[in-house]
């Protein structure tokens, strides 16, 4: 078994989500990031005596779509948030895992001593990924730049033709992979035909997520871990996809996004989501001079898998997980797995379960375990709330640290899968043993 050190989770905070091109469509993604980590820093000093802004030695944070005009957006976040300029900053993308590949890159220079309080996170503003040219109409662009004389530019707009100013929907080519050339919807659908998950199954699965996720928005449960963000003179306190009033009749009108024959929908998939989340990490020596950090990560496992069958990631690397750490399954309390697609959840749940997969997989004689409703996403997951692919895995961190809290219990699994064929999980405790 490879055990490795914890790390702690002094605190950590996220905006409220937004569909893509709704409430934060004019809100970058450096913008939201230095909210996160502003509102961060001050519920930590208000929290924490003697702390400040200043103790930061490092920021870290995920982001996928990469703004071009700022490149290293984590350095931008942190000068703009108020981090001395002294201290360092990076940016990681593992696709839809990147806000946990910011939590393991603090693990590994906590532990490197290269710091002491890292700031991790991750931001997304699915709504400002450009719009694209073809490389054909690019290099008109750049020869048009080039002239010198109204000759030659009226010379080159002659060769420009109508089929150079249709645009490319970044967003959609950052959603395709391009060595199974499929993207993540014809992933999902991929899972739904191998394991035989019908398309009342997956709007079923749909319609939980949301009600759970209404029904922790009433009880104020999310608005705890919710930095309000000001939008000209509106406050936006609160996740704007949650529906109240979701119904299954509703769900069933929606037609296949991706496969005319197919089951999965725009209902039973997560939207495209604007938003960020931070934390401030520390070693577990260093967390002693803080009255209570909301949790421990105490182990984590990244696992490649067929880019294909990107969704089953989950499974992967929980699989891996366990071996590491010797926990099975029905260790943990509670479970986060992120809903990309509701066919591609159920189908980990079903891979779990299988002593088929389990052999034929990953080598085990026994399946690794079932993985109930009761545990899974109890306050709703990205199908309701969103998924900002650089900030998920942050937020689903943040959010299982909280819902262990609140239940009384102690150990959870964050897990989700990553476009490519990749999956992390993170084993987080609210108390560590001994």
């Amino acid at each position: 078994m490879n055990r490795q050190t914890p790390i702690a989770v002094i605190d950590a905070v996220r905006t409220p989500m937004a569909k893509a091109f709704t409430t934060f469509s004019d809100q970058s993604a450096v913008q939201l990031g230095t909210h996160a980590v502003g509102a961060l820093l001050k519920r930590t000093m208000r929290k924490a005596d003697g702390f400040d802004y200043r103790q930061v030695d490092e920021v870290i944070m995920g982001n996928v779509a990469g703004p071009p005009d700022a490149a290293n957006i984590a350095r931008v976040i942190a000068l703009s948030a108020g981090i001395p300029k002294d201290r360092i900053a990076h940016t990681v993308n593992r696709n839809c895992a990147s806000g946990m590949e910011s939590i393991i890159g603090a693990w590994q220079t906590i532990e490197s001593q290269r710091s002491e309080f890292v700031v991790a996170g991750g931001t997304e503003s699915m709504s400002q990924i450009p719009m694209l040219v073809s490389p054909k109409a690019a290099k008109l662009w750049m020869r048009l730049a080039k002239c010198r004389t109204w000759k030659q530019r009226i010379a080159t707009i002659a060769k420009f033709r109508p089929s150079h100013f249709k645009p490319i929907i970044g967003v959609q080519l950052g959603l395709t992979d391009p060595v199974s050339r499929m993207n993540m919807g014809e992933t999902a659908e991929l899972l739904a035909r191998q394991f035989e998950i019908t398309r009342q199954q997956q709007d079923q699965f749909a319609l939980r997520s949301h009600q759970k996720a209404a029904a922790a928005r009433k009880e104020c449960f999310l608005s705890g871990e919710i930095a309000s963000l000001m939008i000209g003179e509106k406050t936006i306190s609160k996740d704007n996809g949650p529906r109240d009033e979701q119904s299954l009749e509703q769900l069933a009108k929606l037609r296949p996004f991706f496969d005319r024959s197919g089951t999965v929908t725009a209902g039973n998939s997560c939207p495209l989501t604007d938003g960020a989340a931070a934390m401030l990490l520390t070693s577990i020596e260093t967390s002693l001079r803080f009255d209570r950090p909301l949790g421990y990560i105490s182990a984590y496992a990244v696992a490649g898998c067929d880019p294909h069958r990107m969704g089953l990631g989950p499974v992967y690397a929980t699989a891996k997980l366990l071996d590491q750490t010797g926990s099975r399954l029905d260790d943990f309390d509670l479970v986060e797995l992120n809903e990309a697609f509701a066919a591609q959840v159920i189908a980990c749940q079903r891979a779990f379960a299988s002593k088929r997969f389990a052999s034929e997989e990953l080598g085990r004689s026994m399946a690794i375990g079932e993985l109930d409703d009761d545990r899974l996403n109890v306050h709703g997951g990205a199908i309701a709330l969103g998924h900002p692919v650089g900030m998920t895995g942050t937020r689903l961190v943040l959010t299982l640290l909280r819902s262990l809290r609140k239940r009384g219990l102690r150990k959870g699994l964050a897990t989700l899968c990553v476009g490519g064929g990749q999956g992390v999980a993170m084993m987080v405790e609210t108390e560590l043993e001994g």
